[in-house]
C-alpha cells in the first residue's frame, strides 16, 4: 500500500564540512573528481605513534564561519556540526514554527580532543586551571544544544552515540520523530573529530588503523588486497528531513526520498563484525523491507566499507548473501578511500554522497583499488567516477559493538506524490 504524503519523508536541505572541503559542492566535486583530503598529521605531534596521518579538514579557521565568542566556547566537532547545519538550514529555509523543529546529532566520542587536551595540560604543568567551558565542550550533546540555541529550535533535541553507525542513526531517529508526530522538521546531523595522540594510541594498539605513513594519500584502499586499516577523519554533516506533506505545502526543493532506515545488532564482539555477515544483512534486509522495495531495486551502495582486512570482506559476503546475482550489478563505491573514516560524520555524508549521486547520474570512485581480493569481487567502482543512472542507493554504517545501520535513499518523483 502506498504511503501517504505525512508518512513519506524528503530531504530539502544538505550541509557537509569534510577532508575533501567545506560544503556540498566543494566536497561532491572532489570526491567525484578522485580527489583525497588524506595526508601528514598536523593536528598534533604523532612522530611517537604507528599512525602518523590523517584526513584533516584543511586550514580550518572557525572564526570564517563562526562569531568569536561561540568559537571559543565549542569544541570543534561542535564547530563543525554548527557549520554544517547553518548550510543546510539555508539550502532548505524550514518555515516550520520553533517549537515544531528538533534536532538530532549523531557522534560517537564528542569532545574528545578537548578532553584529552584539558587532561594533559593538567599532567604537564600540576594547574587545575581550566575553562569554565570545558565540560561544555566535552559533553556529546552541546553540539546539538549549541544548533538549538543558536537557530532557536525548541522541538526534541536528541544525541546518539552508536560508534561508526551515530550519524546514520541520527537520521533514521529523525524520521522517527517525523512519523510519529512529535515535528514538522527536523535536522539529522553527525560530527566528529578524534584527532588527538589518545585516540590514535588506542586505535593503533588495536591494530585498527593504517601504518602506512610513507604514503598517506594511497594509506586508505578499501577492498584491495594490500589493506592495512582504516585512516582517522573528521568533519560534519547535516540534512534537513521532513515529511512530503510539508515540503510540497511550502514548495520546497525536494532533494530526494529517504525511503528506509533499519539499526540491529550483531550480539558477537565488541571490536570483530560477525564472520559471515548476519546482522549486517539483517540490516539491509530491514532497511529494504521498511522501503518496499526488493533487492534488484537498488542501483548502488555506499559501503561502510573502511578499509581494514576483516570488515571490507564481511561487508562484502553480506551484500552477495542478500543481493545474490545482482551484487555483481550494482555499483558499490567506499568513498573512505578519499575522506578517510569520518566516524559519527560518516553516516551523513556519505548519504549525502548517495543523494548527489541519484540527481547527477555520477557514481564516486573507491581510491586505491588496485591489487583485486579474491574474497572482494564485486563493481568497486574502482579509483574513476562512472556514470550511470542511480534511482536507489543505500549507504551502510557498521561500527564496534556490533552497531549496524542502513539508510536508503530514492529519486523523488513528483509525479507519485
Amino acid at each position: 500500500m502506498p504511503k501517504e504524503a505525512k508518512d513519506r519523508i524528503v530531504i530539502t536541505g544538505m550541509g557537509a564540512v569534510t577532508p575533501l572541503g567545506i560544503g556540498v559542492d566543494n566536497y561532491w566535486n572532489a570526491l567525484k573528481k578522485g580527489e583525497t583530503g588524506i595526508g601528514r598529521l598536523s593536528r598534533f605531534d604523532a612522530s611517537g605513534l604507528p599512525a602518523k596521518i590523517a584526513a584533516e579538514v584543511k586550514d580550518f579557521d572557525p572564526l570564517a564561519y563562526l562569531p568569536k565568542k561561540l568559537a571559543g566556547q565549542t569544541d570543534i566537532f561542535m564547530q563543525f556540526a554548527l557549520i554544517a547545519a547553518e548550510e543546510a538550514l539555508k539550502d532548505s529555509r524550514p518555515d516550520a514554527a520553533p517549537e515544531r523543529i528538533g534536532v538530532v546529532l549523531g557522534t560517537a566520542l564528542g569532545g574528545i580532543s578537548t578532553t584529552a587536551a584539558a587532561q594533559e595540560q593538567i599532567t604537564s604543568t600540576g594547574s587545575f586551571r581550566v575553562s569554565p567551558y570545558l565540560v561544555p565542550k566535552m559533553l556529546g550533546n552541546l553540539a546539538a544544544g549549541y544548533i538549538g540555541i543558536t537557530h532557536g529550535f525548541k522541538g526534541p533535541s536528541l544525541t546518539l552515540s552508536t560508534a561508526c553507525s551515530s550519524g546514520a542513526d541520527a537520521i533514521g531517529m529523525a524520521a522517527m520523530l517525523l512519523r510519529s508526530g512529535q515535528a514538522d522538521a527536523v535536522l539529522a546531523a553527525g560530527a566528529e573529530s578524534i584527532l588527538c595522540q589518545l585516540m590514535d594510541a588506542g586505535l593503533s594498539a588495536a591494530r585498527a588503523l593504517s601504518t602506512r605513513s610513507d604514503e598517506p594519500q594511497k594509506a586508505s584502499r578499501p577492498f584491495d588486497l594490500n589493506r592495512d586499516g582504516f585512516v582517522m577523519g573528521e568533519g560534519g554533516g547535516a540534512l534537513m528531513l521532513e515529511t512530503l506533506e510539508s515540503a510540497l505545502r511550502r514548495g520546497a526543493d525536494i532533494k530526494a526520498e529517504l525511503l528506509g532506515y533499519a539499526n540491529s545488532s550483531d550480539a558477537y564482539h565488541v571490536t570483530s563484525p560477525e564472520p559471515e555477515g548476519r546482522g549486517a544483512v539483517l540490516c539491509m534486509e530491514n532497511a529494504l523491507r521498511q522501503a518496499g522495495i526488493q533487492p534488484s531495486d537498488v542501483d548502488y551502495i555506499n559501503a561502510h566499507a573502511t578499509s581494514t582486512k576483516l570488515g571490507d570482506q564481511i561487508e562484502t559476503k553480506a551484500i552477495k548473501a542478500l543481493f545474490g546475482e545482482h551484487a555483481y550489478r550494482l555499483a558499490v563505491s567506499s568513498t573512505k578511500g578519499a575522506t578517510g573514516h569520518l566516524m559519527g560524520a560518516g553516516g551523513v555524508t556519505e548519504l549525502i554522497a548517495c543523494i548527489q549521486t541519484i540527481r547527477e547520474g555520477i557514481v564516486p570512485p573507491t581510491l586505491n583499488y588496485e591489487t583485486p581480493d579474491p574474497d572482494c569481487d564485486l563493481n568497486y567502482v574502482p579509483n574513476t567516477a562512472q556514470h550511470r543512472t542511480v534511482n536507489v542507493a543505500m549507504s551502510n554504517s557498521f561500527g564496534f559493538g556490533g552497531q549496524n545501520a542502513s539508510l536508503i535513499v530514492g529519486r523523488f518523483d513528483a509525479g507519485q506524490s
